[in-house]
């Protein structure tokens, strides 16, 4: 009856568990199997019940020892109850709540196993495997305190050496959870398997202070862990962490992912993956700004595009984006039409209604980041143009992907340390890749160094608008206010935007003038917060010899 209540049937079977490891099972040889016992520890081949504990020697797979909460370990005990411990064998049998006093463990499942109910090989067997770089060490099926055998979890821990860039005694760990069946054994305060004080998952350092646990432990809901994951895309029952620098590092698999935050709406509700503790959370990584026209909730008000004011002088915000407003009697430009909110739009987008975060293009729904460019270094999320890597903590000698063009941009990747650079560029102590040209070279801020020159983040291609739709880019931000399409020249209604009047963009200066007189250029202008001459852009020179700046689409 409890586990109908509970939500899950008697034989939870997740992800396999690893064999091939010799023995009958499979999971080690006889010689690395604890004996039958209760509350006991592995005491070497051959032990019986009460036989004294032996530590295993683990330096066959970590030559240099583990490194763990500040003391580094080169032997380990195993014990009956779920957990490795390193000062000592562990005969407790219900968990003690994380931090524990002078016991550094590492417990896959910390709970009151009993193996006397018999059936080994194939039930109520705890044996451990080792070879370079790995120990794998099996629960296979093992059943609870009073020795009953009607319902049995099977578990297994794995220990390596990382695949990525690690220092002296780094490991990784891995918890696989094959079948979950009972939380608590009799003298916890249990009764059939379940209710007193349900099973511990988690790292503790032994000194009451550091410790992890997940967040499910010494509750029913510790069964989840057969039917969950802390992997991106994982299969349920598998759970990865990192020990970097002796301390728990990992649990935050996909760090970096975008996520919705919880209670929040519009651009508020959007955030990315952080570690946090044995798993990950959501930051919020936008704060309400001011409204626009982008078919977004700017404000996270619960409402889009709403007010008066977001757009020029003749025009009104429609579908999120500004257009001219019409009268159906003057019309509109080819391929426009004029609705009737008496605005100007696509025609193919006359009848289309997209949903919140998307607009209108060529008649389809589109997102509201598509066809938007961000300056160097920046990635469109959530209609804002972001460092993609803020709030990103990587662990180790890992470093978070800056690069918007790679497909792992705001994740963690192993640093260059660990990986070669590419021809001219050279190693950083911070873990990337930089220019050898650029090697030591500070730029001033919204500029940044590219062939040993410092260049105009907010610098772009001919074909290309950067920022969302309603934004500028300034100092290598985008930033409310939009500037001109045709090269600093915009109208409203026949008047030209100033947009400031002057902008330093390098070492050039624009002027911006009505859409009569164009824009005149003053070349060799210093930036005002620089006090050095920046690169000259590429100006193109008119038929009638007047400059204009470069278009940005």
């Amino acid at each position: 009856m409890l586990s109908a209540l509970l939500g899950w049937s008697a034989r939870a079977e997740a992800i396999p568990l690893l064999n091939g490891f010799g023995g009958p099972t499979g999971y080690g040889t006889t010689d690395h199997c604890v004996h039958p016992n209760d509350d006991g520890s592995y005491a070497g081949p051959g032990a019986t019940d009460f036989a004294t504990p032996v530590p295993i020697d683990l330096t066959p797979a970590f030559s240099g020892g583990l490194a763990f909460f500040g003391s580094v370990y080169r032997t380990f005990y195993l014990n009956t109850n779920g957990n490795i411990t390193f000062h000592g064998a562990l005969p407790t049998y219900t968990p003690d709540p994380f931090p524990v006093a002078d016991q550094p463990m590492i417990a896959p499942w910390w709970g009151d196993v009993d193996t006397r109910g018999g059936g080994q090989p194939s039930q109520n067997s705890i044996c451990f495997h080792i070879e370079p770089n790995r120990i794998v060490i099996t629960w296979h099926n093992v059943g609870y305190y009073d020795s009953h055998n009607d319902r049995l979890n099977d578990f297994q821990m794995i220990l390596s050496t990382s695949g990525t860039c690690t220092t002296s005694g780094d490991f990784d760990v891995e918890f696989r959870y094959n079948r979950c069946e009972w939380t608590t054994g009799d003298a916890s305060g249990g009764s059939g398997g379940f209710g007193g004080t349900p099973a511990q998952v988690g790292f503790d350092a032994g000194d009451r202070r550091n410790y992890v646990a997940l967040p499910t432990s010494r509750t029913a809901a510790i069964l989840n862990v057969c039917s969950t994951t802390n992997v991106s895309g994982g299969a349920p029952g598998l759970f990865r962490f990192q020990i970097r620098g002796g301390v728990v590092g990992g649990g935050c698999a996909g760090a970096g992912q975008p996520c919705t935050v919880p209670g929040q709406m519009g651009a508020c509700g959007m955030g990315l993956t952080i570690c946090s503790a044995m798993g990950t959370t959501c930051q919020q990584v936008n704060q309400p700004r001011a409204r626009a026209c982008n078919g977004f909730d700017n404000d996270c008000d619960g409402q889009i595009d709403e007010g008066n004011t977001l757009c020029p002088v003749n025009q009104v915000c429609d579908r999120g984006q500004c257009v001219e407003r019409c009268q159906p009697e003057l019309g509109c430009l080819t391929g426009r039409t004029c609705s009737d909110r008496g605005t100007c739009v696509e025609t193919s987008c006359l009848n289309v209604t997209c949903p919140s975060g998307q607009r209108c293009a060529g008649g389809n729904c589109v997102g509201i980041c598509d066809g938007v460019s961000c300056p160097w270094s920046q990635s469109c999320r959530a209609g804002r143009c972001v460092n993609p890597c803020d709030g990103i903590v990587c662990d180790g000698r890992d470093v978070c992907d800056r690069d918007p063009t790679s497909s792992t941009v705001g994740t963690c990747i192993p640093g260059c340390q660990c990986r070669p650079c590419g021809t001219g560029f050279s190693c950083q102590p911070d873990g990337y890749c930089t220019e050898d040209a650029c090697a030591g070279v500070t730029c001033p801020t919204g500029t940044h160094c590219t062939a040993g020159r410092c260049t105009d983040s907010c610098a772009v291609g001919p074909d290309m608008h950067l920022c969302p739709a309603g934004e500028s880019c300034q100092l290598g931000q985008c930033v409310g206010g939009s500037v001109a399409a045709d090269g600093g020249v915009r109208t409203d209604g026949g008047v030209a935007r100033t947009d400031g009047g002057v902008r330093a963009d390098g070492s050039v200066s624009y002027v911006f003038r009505t859409a009569a007189t164009g824009c005149t250029c003053r070349v060799g202008a210093r930036s005002s917060n620089t006090g050095s001459t920046l690169p000259v852009l590429a100006l193109a020179v008119a038929a009638g010899g007047v400059l204009r700046r470069r278009r940005r689409r």
